[in-house]
């Protein structure tokens, strides 16, 4: 029977696709994608906004639980849990950008997880049930973001994860359950009356809400499905319907299973080495190289005789924060990025810290940054670049550029190193032991039978020097 619509397709593609559908090269990098979003979730469990969603979730209590990551005493319903989940994996920033611009995997691997733990034992899901779940998720979301040509650029009006990451999270939680494609229909058709959060948030305790919101709502929308609640089966075809979220929206009807192809097959993830917006890591990038014509060997870099640092950058006017006043607008800041390379060679988790974004040094440096957006720098992850000019009182000038920064998708982190960012983060949490263990793991889950060994692993209880270092 010819597919009638958009919608329609979708749900053909969610409902159809098997695991011998995956490629070795989605498997691997969709293998990296899980393993840093759960470093990156297991780092956001020690900050204030993860804190203040645990609390809040607290009201609510099921027969059916699952667990909150590094918390083991700790378990909420699947939807809460997925919630503090994905609060957590975007509570620093830390986690994995796509192409076009949104996070793709925050909003579908808590969900995954807690579904994971909270089903029935019997029939157990496996390591390759979990990835091709995942993979169904992340291809939802790439494909909606390529209706739009508005999609392509750093976003002005929602952020992405709370609009498409909600139909990914509703895409893979049907997956995972097996729904019919009727309810597949459904469930995304639920989602999108669930997504959509405002750029204005971003940079605030508020944005890490969005990524948590889209795995629950998308997990709230496939269980809606299942117990037969309706929604406009056209729902991805309409203007009015999906079609709100993105201007020069053009929907087309997915290629039939047999001739899909995978998107993450296309377009490789940015994997960042620290924690802020996508966009800053260009201007670091470039910072680094003037820092290094500026200072030698140890000698300190020479604010006092530093007249003008001129960053020429896109037009994103929520990365255009003068003077941060706290750790979720530095990590939105060209201008505290720049400075903070400029100053310490080198830019970490703590560098966001309140103490280190109100250094007198970083202030009096922040004071001396001019921005310009020259014509051909677009706001787009693919395209954009960074160049820095600064200038000493003597009329000295040096200048450093960057187009490709490592770990950007034409510059992967190696195994390596995405393993080592990887320990970094879980340490705070678990024990050494489990952090192999985990790294193991997710490098082999295509031949895991069970997937209760890898969700086991999650509530593990933290060592107790690793408590009270957290305390």
């Amino acid at each position: 029977f010819p597919l009638k619509s958009v919608t329609e397709s979708f749900a053909k593609v969610i409902h159809g696709l098997k695991v011998g559908h995956l490629t070795d090269r989605v498997i691997q990098r969709s293998k990296r994608m899980i393993l840093d979003t759960l470093g990156v979730g297991f780092l956001g469990t020690s900050t204030e906004v993860f804190q203040k969603a645990r609390e809040y979730s607290k009201i609510y209590s099921s027969n059916v639980s699952s667990t909150v990551w590094g918390q083991p005493d700790f378990r909420l319903p699947p939807t809460y849990a997925a919630f503090v989940n994905g609060v957590a994996v975007h509570s620093v920033d830390f986690d994995d950008t796509w192409y076009p611009a949104t996070h793709p995997s925050g909003a579908v691997l808590p969900v995954l997880m807690a579904l994971s733990e909270a089903l029935p034992p019997s029939p157990k899901c496996s390591g390759l049930d979990l990835l091709l779940a995942f993979n169904v998720g992340i291809e939802v979301q790439g494909r909606l973001m390529h209706f739009s040509k508005e999609a392509k650029d750093i976003p002005k009006r929602f952020h992405p994860p709370s609009v498409v990451g909600t139909l990914g999270s509703a895409a893979a939680a049907s997956k995972f359950l097996g729904l019919s494609m009727t309810e597949c229909q459904e469930a995304l058709a639920i989602a999108v009356s669930h997504a959509g959060a405002p750029m204005a948030n971003a940079a605030t305790q508020t944005k890490p809400l969005h990524v948590g919101n889209a795995a629950r709502h998308g997990l709230e929308a496939a269980f809606l499905a299942m117990l037969g609640l309706q929604g406009n089966k056209q729902v991805l075809d309409m203007e009015s319907g999906f079609g709100a979220f993105y201007a020069n929206y053009a929907p087309q009807i997915l290629p039939d299973v047999d001739s899909h192809t995978w998107l993450l097959d296309q377009q490789d993830v940015a994997f960042k080495l620290f924690p802020a917006h996508l966009a800053t890591h260009w201007v670091a990038d470039a910072a680094a190289s003037v820092r290094k014509q500026l200072v030698r060997d140890t000698a300190l870099l020479p604010t006092d005789h530093m007249e003008r640092i001129v960053l020429r950058i896109p037009d994103v006017q929520y990365v255009n924060r003068p003077f941060p006043d706290s750790e979720h607008e530095a990590r939105h800041s060209f201008q505290y990025v720049a400075c903070a390379m400029l100053l310490d060679g080198a830019i970490t988790v703590s560098s966001f810290h309140k103490h280190q974004v109100n250094r007198p040094q970083v202030r009096e440096l922040l004071g001396k940054v001019e921005l310009e957006h020259p014509q051909d720098n677009l706001p787009n992850f693919n395209t954009l670049y960074c160049e820095i000019s600064v200038a000493l009182k003597d009329g000295a000038i040096f200048t450093g550029c960057s187009d490709t920064f490592y770990g950007h998708w034409r510059k992967p982190l190696s195994q390596k190193d995405l393993q080592e960012k990887f320990r970094a983060n879980a340490c705070r949490m678990l024990s050494c032991h489990t952090v192999e263990r985990l790294i193991e793991i997710v490098e082999n889950l295509e031949d895991l039978e069970d997937c209760s060994v890898l969700t086991t692993l999650l509530k593990e209880p933290s060592p107790p020097e690793i408590v009270s270092k957290s305390l």
